[in-house]
């Protein structure tokens, strides 16, 4: 008895839990979301009468959030159950083929693929945060990754090769930045900052210097994708997942696995410690440094996972600043998913969501052509997850003592 009451008590406290107002006014706005859903590909639900009644589910739902004075949760549930039920009449009226040149099976593969990169870097940067070190440089370490991998592949002719040379350009950029923070104290913004210039400065001068206007060659070896037979053959599904990069799947594992040892490993809760508390890690003999270096070394390999994808995995070549600002996109992720690995991912799957959406939109005869410009449609990313992220998520915390040196005593 004395096992089996613990393990029914918690699953008593879950299902509280799920009865919770805030619960129920995300299970609102998921409701909402589902409504629109239901009106495209692969649903393309003609009958207005669906989407609708899922729509009155989700202000039902934030009515009695707001009820029980969740505010935020609930204004959201009711005011996308509004939007959405009015997108799904509006998207019942538009032709499915024209559904599907947008809304179809390619932005679901679009999305996966702009998320990857940025989860890479969303991940690397929890990390090298909840061991206390700020680390603003995933900008920087992503770009050398990139360079630095697509160099090694088309000098070695393996792909494999390029992914251990990248992550060995990005922990040595890590090393340096955590070098100055951690042993000289330095300040770790102005740090990240340094770091972001040198790997600019520095991959922008290689490069100039070896491929000169011709650019990297034609590479002969890439990251190669990976098809899962039985995955493959299941309808719409499939075409989605059923064969992607290698990276991809990775990012995918990389969620799993690092919420499992930050979360139920010893490792996880002895680097949880040092950026809570420092002090305490160390009385009980925990080495605040030796942490500390692991675990920014480790962001900066991670993050040139992120450049390589981009400069030979799903790409084929590298540009100069090709990174153009995603290290900092997964930094923002990081902080939205509050430090924590599944919600960081799934901002980092909003913002390619509506990277892949803004994409597909331009040129479509789904909007009008004032709406419809590429100048305009390319911010939709931006504003979507700035919207999700001040509306939804709000106040994030940190680790109590991240951006903090610790002096040994």
């Amino acid at each position: 008895m004395s096992v089996v009451e613990p393990v029914s008590e918690d699953w008593g406290a879950r299902l509280r839990r799920l009865g919770e107002p805030h619960s129920i006014g995300i299970a609102g706005i998921v409701l909402a979301v589902f409504a629109f859903w239901l009106a495209l590909p692969p649903w393309t639900v003609r009958s207005p009468a669906v989407p609708l009644a899922f729509a009155v589910l989700a202000a039902i739902g934030g009515i009695w959030a707001l009820s029980r004075g969740q505010r935020r949760v609930g204004w959201w549930a009711v005011g996308l159950a509004v939007v959405c039920a009015a997108g799904a009449v509006w998207a019942q009226g538009r032709s499915a083929d024209s559904l599907d040149a947008v809304f179809g099976v390619s932005l679901l593969a679009a999305t996966l693929r702009a998320a990857t990169p940025l989860t890479f870097a969303a991940i690397g940067g929890i990390f090298s945060e909840r061991s206390g070190v700020v680390n603003i440089g995933l900008e920087g370490m992503m770009l050398t990754g990139a360079f630095f991998g697509i160099a090694v592949v088309g000098w070695t002719g393996q792909w494999e090769l390029g992914v251990f040379g990248a992550m060995a350009a990005g922990g040595l950029l890590a090393l340096i930045h955590a070098f100055f923070s951690i042993h000289l104290r330095a300040d770790q913004i102005v740090s990240g900052t340094a770091i972001n210039f040198l790997a600019l400065g520095v991959t922008g001068y290689l490069f100039r210097s070896i491929y000169g206007t011709r650019g990297t060659p034609e590479l002969k070896e890439r990251i190669p994708d990976v098809s899962v037979p039985g995955l493959r053959d299941v309808p719409f599904l499939g075409d989605v997942i059923g064969e992607m990069s290698l990276m991809i799947w990775m990012a995918l594992l990389l969620v799993l696995v690092s919420w499992f040892v930050l979360f139920k490993t010893p490792l996880g809760l002895r680097l949880r410690s040092v950026g809570e508390h420092p002090k305490a890690a160390d009385t009980v003999g925990i080495s605040v440094f030796g942490i500390r270096y692991g675990a920014v070394v480790f962001s900066g390999m991670l993050a040139a996972l992120g450049g390589a994808y981009l400069s030979f995995g799903f790409g084929g070549a590298f540009n100069e600043n090709m990174t153009i600002g995603k290290g900092f996109i997964g930094l923002a992720a990081m902080i939205a998913g509050n430090w924590r690995p599944l919600p960081a991912f799934t901002v980092c799957l909003l913002f390619g969501f509506s990277d892949g959406l803004g994409r597909r939109l331009q040129g479509s005869d789904l909007l009008p052509d004032v709406i419809s410009s590429p100048n305009l449609l390319s911010t939709l990313p931006y504003v979507i997850t700035l919207i999700a992220l001040v509306g939804i998520i709000g106040r994030s915390r940190p680790p109590a003592s991240v951006g903090r040196p610790y002096v040994k005593q």
